[in-house]
């Protein structure tokens, strides 16, 4: 998929996390804040990046802000996210597992 506008979803309340993808010309350039950095920073890091991989999206700049998120909240913020930054969110979304 191809990263056409900013698109942003989820909070800062605690367990949840907010994600934010913005159109870049080349590669990925993710940002990680997170409260539990320290202890799972790379684990967070790794299902954003497998996220991005899965939906097809080669260059792109993500920001996480972490609260906290189990890892199956960070996925769907991802996923989210992506949709809305191309439009996919306006049409018809296949939610069925790619």
């Amino acid at each position: 998929m191809k990263i056409l506008k900013t698109g942003m979803a989820g909070t800062m309340e605690s367990s949840d996390a907010q994600v934010t993808v913005e159109p870049l010309e080349h590669g990925i350039d993710l940002s990680v804040d997170s409260v539990v950095m320290n202890q799972y920073g790379r684990q967070i890091k790794e299902a954003v990046l497998n996220t991005l991989k899965r939906l097809q999206v080669e260059s792109c700049k993500i920001t996480v802000v972490d609260k906290g998120a189990l890892e199956c909240t960070l996925n769907a913020r991802v996923e989210c996210a992506v949709y809305r930054s191309c439009g996919k969110s306006e049409k018809d979304v296949s939610w069925e597992v790619l």
